[in-house]
Formats: C-alpha cells, structure tokens, sequence
C-alpha cells in the first residue's frame, strides 16, 4: 500500500476498523466469495509444491485455499495488523506472516524466491504500481506467474465521477456491506496504468478476465445480481515473469 504525507498506507485504519467484520462474512460475502474469489482462483497455475507470496492476504482465506492445494510455503503480507491477526487464527502456523507496506521497498523479499505471487484487491491502495511491481518482479523465480485483481477503472470511473479517466488520483467510496459504514479510500487509475507498469516491469500479459457473477452471487444478493451483470465491478490479471 502506499502512504500518505502522514507517512502511513492509505487504508489502514479503514481496514482495522473493517477487520473483525470482514473477517466474519468472508465464507459469504457475495462480492467476494462468489464473484472475485472464484474469478481469480481460475486464473492460479498449480500450486502444489510452490512457494507463494499472498500479498494483501486479509484474513487469510486465500491462504487456507493455497495451503489445500498443496501450497509448499506460503509468505503473507498485509497492511492491518487486525487482518494479519485473523489471517494467523485461520492458517497457524503453516504460514509466515508480515506486516509490509506495498508502496515501499521489500528487501526482505528474496530475489527469485517464488513461484507465485498473489494479490487479491489489495493493490487499487497504491499510487504508483511500478515500484511494487518491480519488486514482484524480482520475487519471482524465472516463469513464476503474477496473478491479481483490482477495481474495473470503468466502474471507478462511472461511480467517482472522475473529470478526467486519464489521471490516477486518489478517491474512494463507503463500504455498507459489514455490518457498519466505512469510508474505504483508494486510488483510481485508467486502463493504461494498469498494463503499462506491468509491461515495464518485465512481464508477459497471459490472460484478462472481466468476471461475471456466480449463481451463488445471485442467491447471496439478488439485489445486486442484474447490475453486476450488466457493469463490471473487478477485474483480474495472470501475467508471467519471463
């Protein structure tokens, strides 16, 4: 994640406010259990015997999954210490956990260290993605897979009501879906920033997807179901070390 001038990542606080809530719906959280997760999960290469770095891990969900398929070693990183707390309730100590903010350097980051790097709706937090992608970069041993999800810009875009899509800037929104609102901020980006540091850093682009919602999604929140249908909320990215 990246900083403020108060020197501190932009949705910390939102998230050790959200943390024990988050936590708790996170099996059922139609947005997330049945429309990202399984958008994302798609897009992972085998992992079994793999060394993973799960960053921006939450409450550790992804890593239980990793670890059930076979996962050798998974690192987790995340900005909250509430969603690390959880993410170590959840997983033990079958994984190793960290505190890291993702707009700054990782030296702790081995270079070529893993084969793969996930990083579920954590990264719209950070302004710049080169230097973080540059790190995942390094991390990853030569045709280790980079696999990530973000806000779709266009729906960023349409809800922020933007005066130029051309420009990353900082905004955000207030989550209702918890139990409680919070105002969660982010950074919107155009369709451009999200390829060009990717390319810059070295990868290969393997595969977009613009996932549509499950029919689970559909039992979970009827509601929601015809508007995600028709105007994407996430998308998800496999790109490739080469």
């Amino acid at each position: 994640m990246t900083q403020t001038e108060s020197n501190e990542p932009i949705a910390r606080a939102a998230y050790e406010e959200l943390a024990d809530l988050y936590a708790a719906k996170i099996e059922t959280k139609a947005h997330n259990a049945y429309y990202e997760r399984p958008a994302t999960l798609a897009l992972l290469p085998e992992v079994k015997g793999s060394r993973v770095l799960d960053a921006g891990c939450g409450p550790g969900k992804y890593a239980e999954i990793l670890l059930s398929r076979g996962a050798a070693s998974i690192l987790c990183l995340d900005a909250s210490e509430k969603m690390l707390g959880h993410a170590k309730a959840r997983n033990g100590d079958k994984v190793e956990f960290r505190l890291a903010d993702f707009g700054q350097p990782m030296p702790f980051l081995e270079s070529a260290s893993f084969d793969l790097v996930l990083s579920p709706l954590a990264l719209d937090y950070v302004k710049d993605w080169h230097g973080v992608f540059g790190e995942f970069f390094r991390a990853l041993k030569p045709g280790g897979r980079f696999v990530f999800s973000l806000n779709h810009p266009f729906l960023d875009y349409m809800n922020e009501k933007s005066e130029n899509y051309f420009h990353t800037e900082r905004t955000g929104c207030t989550w209702y879906g918890f139990g409680k609102p919070v105002f969660v901020p982010t950074f919107r980006r155009p369709l451009s920033e999200v390829f060009s540091p990717l390319i810059d850093a070295g990868f290969q682009i393997e595969k977009v997807v613009e996932p549509l919602p499950t029919e689970d999604f559909r039992r979970e929140a009827p509601q929601d179901y015809a508007k995600v249908l028709r105007r994407p909320c996430f998308i998800c990215i496999r790109a490739r070390k080469a």
